[in-house]
């Protein structure tokens, strides 16, 4: 057990803080308890038994019809003239194929237009127009992106025109259906199922048509080509697999998982490393994953809201490192800087937020008011003395710091010619604070080494915070050993740095034993000596 810190009013507000902390953790709990539940449901899926008047809905594909799979392209994908593309015959739906077929522009596809794939599933010797069981799904083989600067473009001005969006070729399409002849029950039908069945009533019987899906996780940005006016044929790979329920119900799940986050605003490139996480995973890993990061955003909200409740109210900035709290104010924008070319939003939502905060506590720490003139209070004897102790300990800090930092900057001239003047600036700086920001809280630690005290920094800040860089540790080490992985290395490797001060913090907290008064016995200290 360790000593208590904090005084009566600290404890007070702590039960406050402590109550919304409970009622967080109660709704990840009960989100935990609805994602078993969902997740029980959708591996266990009841087939249809017939019993007490139950309404059973079978399989079109039980009665091992004869079938084909067409596909055809066109520009619109209803009401459009259909162009021949590829044929299967006789398609069996439960084995696996992959084709290359060249596919023909149009002109108005090559004008920067769009272009269709209509799958058809239908009876043999008929056509797909003609058949009243037939299944089909229309695919974009085409999508609108701004093309990449080029080499001689970085870092120069854009002309006009050069953001404008242009058309790029999806060069494989995956098509999945569902072949396990399962018998559904009308009144349990799950909700994903039913948005792609199509019923038909033969004789007495409730049929439904195979379950036709192409799969949109199956290309990624870097595979795009380009279209030109040049283009007049282009490679298409054809691939079909047939799927179980419980598969088929996984892929429509993901394909939902992608359109919503198009609908949101991300990027294709920020979509593209979130497909590569999906796809390379089975279920139970992604819940896992789902509720890793559901805990490490409860954790980053409540260290937030704590570290911001806890310096609206700080009054005395005695202990506290001045410098500290500038360098990592600075280290967290150029960390957000950089994040933001190579990074989703997923991850640069909270550094961003994080950086506003920082920057508030600069102007908190130095004690600058800006209203009609711009001043800084003066500080009182305690906090003068805390800036003495900042000042010895970044002088001795410097002697290191500056030698590596320039060696690094030096070394780092190599890289000017492949990047721009701006990108090169900000990676040289962000690898010095990844290589070296341990040392900036080094500071404070001195301060408290003075001090004989912790008293005046936020334990449960720094509890959280400790709890999400250790997840952050782990998923890091998980993710090296991984293919997909959404962090930069540097940003794994950095996430071990906060570890450390954590547990330097834990070491200090043990060592000094703060009792209820031993804030106002230590400032007594400090203006005696």
């Amino acid at each position: 057990m360790f000593p208590s810190c904090y005084s009566k009013s600290d404890k007070e507000s702590g039960g406050k803080r402590s109550s919304v902390a409970k009622l967080l953790f109660g709704v990840f709990f009960v989100y935990m308890l609805h994602t078993a539940w969902l997740l029980y449901g959708f591996l266990n899926t009841k087939p249809c038994e017939g019993g007490r008047g139950e309404t059973c809905i079978t399989s079109y594909l039980a009665a091992r019809p004869r079938l084909q799979l067409s596909i055809y392209t066109c520009l619109v994908p209803d009401n459009s003239q259909l162009n021949f593309a590829v044929k299967v015959d006789p398609f069996d739906p439960h084995s696996s194929f992959e084709r290359q077929v060249n596919i023909s522009l149009s002109e108005e596809t090559r004008a920067n237009g769009t272009l269709y794939a209509v799958v058809y599933v239908h009876k043999v010797g008929v056509s797909p127009l003609e058949d009243r069981k037939e299944v089909h799904y229309a695919a974009q083989l085409t999508t609108y992106l701004i093309p990449p600067p080029t080499e001689g473009q970085k870092g120069t001005m854009k002309k006009p025109g050069l953001d404008r969006p242009v058309s790029y070729w999806r060069p494989r399409l995956s098509i999945t259906m569902m072949s396990e002849e399962f018998s559904f029950s009308k009144a349990g039908l799950p909700s994903d199922v039913r948005r792609y069945m199509r019923v038909s009533q033969d004789a007495r019987q409730t049929i439904y048509l195979p379950l036709l899906l192409v799969n949109e996780l199956s290309y990624s940005v870097k595979d795009l080509v380009e279209i030109s006016s040049s283009s007049m044929k282009l490679p298409l790979t054809v691939s079909y697999e047939g799927l179980s329920l419980r598969r088929f119900r996984f892929w429509v799940h993901l394909n939902d998982i992608v359109y919503s986050l198009r609908q949101f605003g991300f990027t294709e490139e920020n979509i593209d490393e979130i497909k590569e996480t999906l796809v390379g995973s089975n279920l139970y890993l992604l819940v896992l994953t789902a509720l890793i990061t559901a805990l490490q955003l409860i954790c980053e909200f409540l260290a937030l809201k704590n570290d911001i409740s806890s310096w609206s109210k700080k009054k005395s900035m005695v202990g506290m490192s001045p410098k500290s709290v500038l360098w990592r104010c600075l280290c967290t924008l150029l960390i957000f800087l950089h994040l933001l070319e190579e990074t989703s939003l997923l991850v640069l939502l909270p550094v961003g937020l994080g950086a506003c905060v920082e920057v508030w506590k600069v102007f908190k720490a130095f004690k600058i008011q800006i209203s009609k003139r711009f001043r800084m209070k003066k500080l009182d004897e305690d906090e003068r003395k805390t800036v003495e102790y900042d000042a010895q300990a970044s002088r001795c800090l410097s002697y290191l710091v500056y030698p590596l930092c320039i060696g690094g900057a030096v070394l780092s001239l190599a890289y000017l010619r492949q990047r721009s003047y701006y990108s090169w600036l900000i990676n040289s700086l962000v690898t010095g604070v990844y290589a070296f920001g341990f040392l900036s809280m080094a500071p404070q630690l001195f301060i408290n080494h003075k001090l004989k005290s912790v008293s005046h920094l936020q334990g449960t800040v720094l509890m959280y915070r400790g709890v999400n860089t250790l997840i952050s540790d782990l998923c890091s080490c998980a993710s090296l050993f991984s293919t997909s992985v959404s962090f930069s290395s540097s940003h794994q490797l950095a996430c071990f740095r906060d570890e450390l001060l954590f547990f330097l913090y834990l070491y200090q907290r043990r060592l000094y034993g703060c009792k209820p008064r031993r804030r106002e016995s230590v400032t007594k200290k400090v203006k005696t000596q």
